[in-house]
């Protein structure tokens, strides 16, 4: 069977049509994808603590559906947050204001950032997952975006990207010199045009492509 690669507009145009046409809700799409990311890191074996990194978008409305799954299953988890909860709207704002409800342990950082705390946090990471930017950025990480990232790579503890690795271009597949160096990518409905560049799979790792109930 031949894999069918998507680019940014048409990912976008897949979510457009799920919830417009079918009448799926975003945040049932969002559900559907975050469990999805703790089934299979489930399966990939967790030994410690999970820390899930979010920035203000939907794949960190992601990144809160992951974390509260992993914390009903018993896990420790630790989000950390880089942005202001004003930032956090739609259906990443229903899930991060859950997250919050259920006092799963959380760091808001805004638009600021401490290296410390978050190195702290770290130590005994046992996955980090990368819920930062999504499909829609492009070109170089903003601070404080682009030293968390150096900071999440330089930490011992393997790394698990939501739909992409933070930094990379979901169309062209080139790196930004801030660009998360994951271990497994778990990427959504198709995986990414830009994941056949040369030296992408260098940021994504094994790439895991998983089913939101987006109808064909």
């Amino acid at each position: 069977m031949t894999t069918r690669y998507v680019t940014r507009e048409q990912s976008r145009e897949i979510d457009r049509r799920a919830i417009d046409y079918y009448g799926i809700p975003g945040v049932v799409l969002m559900e559907n994808a975050g469990r999805g990311v703790a089934d299979h890191l489930q399966r990939l074996g967790i030994s410690g603590p999970v820390v899930i990194c979010c920035g203000k978008g939907n794949n960190a409305g992601d990144g809160f559906v992951v974390a509260r799954h992993l914390h009903l299953r018993g896990y420790t988890v630790r989000v950390f947050v880089w942005a202001g909860p004003e930032e956090l709207t739609g259906d990443a704002g229903v899930n991060f204001r859950i997250v919050e409800k259920m006092k799963i342990p959380m760091t808001v950082f805004g638009q600021g950032h401490s290296a410390e705390t978050l190195d702290a946090a770290l130590r005994d990471a046992a996955w980090i997952v990368d819920a930062l930017l999504g499909t829609g950025a492009r070109g170089e990480p903003r601070p404080p975006l682009d030293s968390v990232i150096d900071q999440l790579n330089a930490a011992a503890a393997p790394k698990l990207a939501i739909d992409l690795p933070s930094g990379l271009d979901c169309d062209t597949g080139l790196a930004s010199v801030h660009t998360i160096r994951a271990a497994h990518t778990c990427t959504f409905v198709a995986p990414k045009i830009g994941f056949q560049a040369p030296h992408a799979q260098l940021f994504t790792g094994q790439v895991h492509v998983l089913d939101i109930g987006a109808p064909a």
